[in-house]
């Protein structure tokens, strides 16, 4: 499970996100899970963690908000990504400084995708 803050016109949600990779009930019972596969690379992709903020879902960029070097505050506007006519605004989940940003605005992401990377 990974929790997730989401921002939707101006309101903040926090939601709890089951991963595809752990185990399912409905696995167990006799149900299948489709098998996935990635065209990106797995440098791209990386499991969350401290100072890694990962896309929450397949979009494209519309929004980048920071820059390397900057110093940015827990619950700071880092992407905004639209899918779907419908715009999602990734926030830092820690405080610190901007060390990578990996996107720029127009490019297409997958969920897990890695967007900026804070220290």
């Amino acid at each position: 499970m990974k929790r997730l803050r989401i921002t939707v016109e101006g309101k903040t949600y926090e939601v709890t996100v089951e991963l595809p990779n752990e185990s399912a009930p409905a696995a167990s019972a006799g149900v299948s899970a489709p098998a996935t596969s990635s065209p990106v690379s797995g440098s791209v992709l990386a499991a969350a963690g401290p100072g890694v903020v990962n896309s929450p879902l397949g979009g494209n960029v519309v929004g980048v908000n920071v820059t390397v070097g900057q110093e940015v505050k827990e619950g700071d506007l880092l992407v905004t990504l639209e899918a779907m006519k419908m715009n999602t605004y990734i926030n830092a989940t820690s405080a610190g400084k901007v060390a990578e940003v990996l996107v720029t605005v127009g490019t297409a992401v997958q969920e897990g995708q890695v967007l900026v990377r804070i220290e």
